[in-house]
């Protein structure tokens, strides 16, 4: 029987947790994208105490996926970090565990973002994403458009980011 999954704000309780899926999703996304040297020296509790900070100081808004008492994905949002002129929300980080995915879960996180985002006053909203990871095919299914592109320097090599828009969030309720 399959455990009924909650979505829900985040505390800074939640830090380690959301780290461990950070962490265990980056591995799992980016394997064959970024170096494996990379990857395989992501530290969980380095992670976990930037989120503590981050969810300690009130500064974005995060949501978490749990089944039972376990995060099993998160998304974080907040205002658009680059003075875009078009969109003024911004979808900063959405990660499931690899077998969590396809279930329905990143729709519900979104729809938790979208909502969070009109709260806010931020009617549209951007995402930016590896433009070679594959899971960019999940903000196409869900009405992102591609609407830009742009260079990033990630584990020490330059990266090609595209970023999705959505001129109203409400269209992801």
């Amino acid at each position: 029987m399959r455990t009924e999954t909650v979505i829900r704000e985040a505390t800074p309780e939640d830090a380690r947790a959301i780290a461990g899926v950070h962490v265990a999703s980056w591995r799992t996304t980016y394997r064959g994208l970024l170096r494996d040297a990379y990857l395989d020296g992501l530290d969980v509790e380095d992670h976990a105490g930037r989120w503590r900070r981050l969810l300690g100081s009130g500064a974005g808004d995060t949501f978490v996926a749990l089944e039972g008492s376990d995060v099993v994905g998160f998304a974080s949002c907040g205002r658009e970090r680059d003075q875009d002129p078009i969109y003024q929300g911004e979808l900063y980080a959405i990660y499931l565990l690899e077998d969590r995915q396809r279930r329905g879960l990143g729709r519900r996180l979104v729809s938790s973002v979208a909502r969070r985002l009109l709260e806010l006053e931020y009617r549209s909203m951007l995402v930016w994403v590896l433009a070679a990871n594959p899971a960019r095919a999940f903000y196409e299914a869900i009405g992102g458009a591609l609407v830009r592109s742009r260079q990033m320097e990630l584990a020490g090599e330059t990266q090609e980011e595209a970023g999705y828009g959505w001129l109203d969030v409400a269209d992801l309720l």
